[in-house]
């Protein structure tokens, strides 16, 4: 009776948990096993080919624009993912001192630009930032003295894609923050007024030390999804002017879709998968020290 209900039980878990097994497997786990394997062979993007070994690797690392790509991808995730963080959690620390629907008007605000699609996004800062007509041209005119191409200037290119995805995407670290402060007990901050805590002290003190998980979760996510940057890179800049703002995965899509090298496009693939694990759980594991 025991060994029939237990069987029962079994069998009940495996139905349940066979759906997500199966999909989990065929958009996932068989997709990157099948882009490891190409990795090593000279295929086209459609079809099979002979094993070459390493040698879509060795090609690749004596190839100056991997390397400029690689590099371009680091900077942009260093002028992304920490900015974004910490704008995300200066903004939550003012909508949360605001009450009723002046807050949720302010949060759908910040909310709506994350919810459109790239190409609606990167259509509104090429009219914002065009070099003749745009409203933002005016400020940069007052920095610089005059107006400026951004997207087509190799030192302006990079900050400003930088600053749409910012712009773009901070509405979701928005929430995630508002929703760990809304977490803290107000006893504390009242235990510590009345103990003449300062406002500062408070945040030093009470809010940054219990708000440290939800901020490590907001950079690793954020590292992961900027590592993967192409549509904001290719809509604006296409990779340009001169290869500054060219990224992995426009190499990827370069090598794969263009020239028809599935194998080489598959090997820089695998290097951006590899990077992405290595310093997201790096980075992690940095962070739980720091919260320890």
């Amino acid at each position: 009776m025991v060994t029939s209900e237990k069987r029962r039980k079994t069998l009940t878990a495996i139905v349940m948990i066979a759906p997500f097994l199966i999909a989990y497997m065929v958009v996932f786990a068989y997709p990157v096993f099948k882009m490891f394997a190409l990795s090593f062979t000279d295929a086209p993007l459609i079809g099979d080919g002979k094993w070459v070994g390493f040698d879509n690797y060795v090609k690749l690392f004596h190839q100056k624009l991997f390397f400029t790509s690689f590099w371009n991808t680091g900077y942009f995730v260093v002028l992304t993912v920490v900015p974004n963080t910490l704008i995300g959690l200066g903004l939550a620390l003012m909508v949360v001192r605001l009450k009723g629907w002046l807050q949720s008007l302010i949060l759908v605000l910040f909310f709506i630009p994350y919810i459109l699609p790239v190409s609606v996004v990167t259509q509104i800062w090429k009219w914002v930032l065009d070099q003749q007509f745009g409203v933002a041209q005016f400020v940069i005119e007052f920095v610089t003295g005059k107006r400026i191409s951004v997207f087509r200037d190799p030192l302006w290119a990079m900050p400003m894609v930088a600053l749409v995805t910012v712009w773009w995407t901070n509405g979701f670290n928005l929430l995630l923050f508002i929703a760990g402060l809304r977490n803290i007990p107000h006893d504390y901050y009242e235990a510590a007024m009345l103990d003449g805590a300062t406002r500062w002290q408070c945040f030093r003190r009470i809010t940054w030390p219990l708000i440290w998980p939800v901020t490590a979760l907001v950079l690793t996510l954020q590292l992961i999804l900027q590592l993967k940057i192409f549509d904001q890179v290719y809509l604006l800049t296409e990779g340009g002017p001169f290869n500054s703002t060219y990224v992995l995965l426009q190499l990827v899509y370069r090598e794969a879709f263009r020239t028809n090298h599935g194998g080489v496009g598959s090997a820089v693939a695998v290097l951006l998968f590899m990077i992405i694990v290595i310093v997201s759980v790096l980075q992690y594991q940095l962070l739980r020290v720091r919260e320890r």
